[in-house]
């Protein structure tokens, strides 16, 4: 199926460069998905890690259950690919 561009208002076809190029982008658009996608898991893990890392301070005891719980944060990029299946442990 030919992909046409918008030039001054009139549509032209794309030359088959453009066709080629256009391709190119699209696979490595594609390729990409999987790093997106887990860039994306890291993003949610670290803003909730960030949540609670005050836990950590030096001066704050740490319960069984956070720790538990932020190491369950940790372990999700390990087990997920997909941001939209990935299973987020409950905050204690």
């Amino acid at each position: 199926m030919p992909r046409y561009k918008n030039v001054d208002g009139v549509n032209v076809q794309f030359t088959a460069e453009e066709e080629t190029a256009r391709d190119a982008e699209e696979a490595a658009w594609a390729a990409g998905q999987a790093g997106r996608e887990m860039a994306q898991i890291r993003q949610h893990r670290d803003s909730l890690l960030r949540e609670t890392d005050h836990y950590g301070l030096g001066d704050v005891t740490m319960s069984d259950d956070m720790a538990t719980y932020r190491q369950a944060l940790r372990d999700v990029p390990a087990s997920n690919t997909v941001y939209a299946d990935a299973t987020w442990p409950t905050k204690p």
